[in-house]
């Protein structure tokens, strides 16, 4: 049986891989023509023209010679200055080193001198407060903070909220200048020292520093200042007194109150504890006024 001849098989072509980097031509192209068209045109035109390479005249190569004998020149004596121009510096560095540390030690003695001075002035006016006031001398000397107490009395802990933050728009305690950020201001603890002291309290102190009548608790900036030391929270108000009932009289009074509306409301964390034995130090200077009476007519 005769029939159509067969046609082979037709064999498709598989399609050529791209190239890994065609999607990079950019990159290919910089890296493949790394040199400018253009300079490689003006190089192959001096390379033709024989004004490339070495220079060809006697002239160009003397005044070759020339620059680079001056180049080195300049870089010889730089080297020469530099290096007799260092022990000079060095000394001048150590004479300058040897002023600071001399300065340094006679600040350190002055200050040492100040601090005996002081320690001297304040034993003084201590003295003067015991000689001036008679039988009631130890009780003038409390009152004063001349002279370190202790005795039963309460522990106030006052410390920032503790999502405190800086800054702030509002202003809910009504303080000049403050805004509400969860931070103990000095405004606070002026009530706080202020409610002790009408609670009954015989001596105050904030974070170890002594309180007297001219005690000043006043801001720069964030920092609470006592008597312009600064203090860093957590506060720590003791107070001698009446243990049980200055805790109750406290808590009870309008400052005690204020102080529970600043923890309800803004987050300050407060702690109050009765303690049979509060230990607080005198005042590092205590300024002696003293009284006189009139001796004038028609006064009384």
């Amino acid at each position: 049986m005769c029939g159509m001849p067969q046609q082979p098989p037709v064999r498709s072509t598989p399609p050529r891989p791209s190239r890994p980097d065609a999607s990079m031509s950019l990159l290919t192209n910089v890296m493949d023509h790394s040199l400018d068209d253009g300079y490689a045109e003006a190089a192959a035109r001096r390379k033709t023209e024989g004004t490339a390479g070495m220079p060809k005249t006697v002239r160009a190569r003397l005044g070759l010679a020339a620059g680079l004998v001056l180049a080195a020149l300049v870089v010889t004596v730089g080297a020469a200055n530099a290096r007799i121009a260092a022990p000079v510096v060095a000394k001048e560095r150590q004479e300058l080193i040897d002023r600071i540390q001399r300065e340094t030690s006679s600040a350190d003695k002055l200050e040492g001198t100040v601090d005996t001075l002081r320690d001297d002035v304040s034993a003084r006016q201590r003295e003067a407060l015991k000689q001036g006031g008679g039988d009631r001398a130890d009780l003038v000397g409390i009152l004063s903070g001349a002279v370190a107490v202790h005795g039963p009395g309460v522990k106030l802990v006052v410390n920032d909220a503790k999502e405190a933050t800086q800054g702030g728009d509002g202003d809910p305690r009504e303080t000049n200048g403050f805004s509400d950020t969860g931070r103990v201001r000095d405004r606070d603890m002026q009530r706080v020292v202020n409610g002790l002291w009408e609670s009954g309290a015989e001596a105050v102190s904030v974070n170890g520093q002594r309180l007297t009548a001219l005690s000043a608790i006043r801001a720069a900036g964030d920092a609470i200042l006592v008597d312009n030391k600064p203090l860093v929270p957590p506060y720590t108000v003791l107070a001698v007194g009446d243990g049980e009932r200055l805790s109750t009289r406290f808590q009870n009074s309008a400052d005690g109150l204020y102080l529970h509306a600043l923890q309800e409301n803004y987050g300050i964390r407060t702690s109050i504890s009765v303690d049979d034995d509060v230990r607080l130090p005198a005042a590092p200077s205590v300024i002696v006024r003293t009284a006189q009476p009139s001796t004038e007519k028609g006064t009384t």
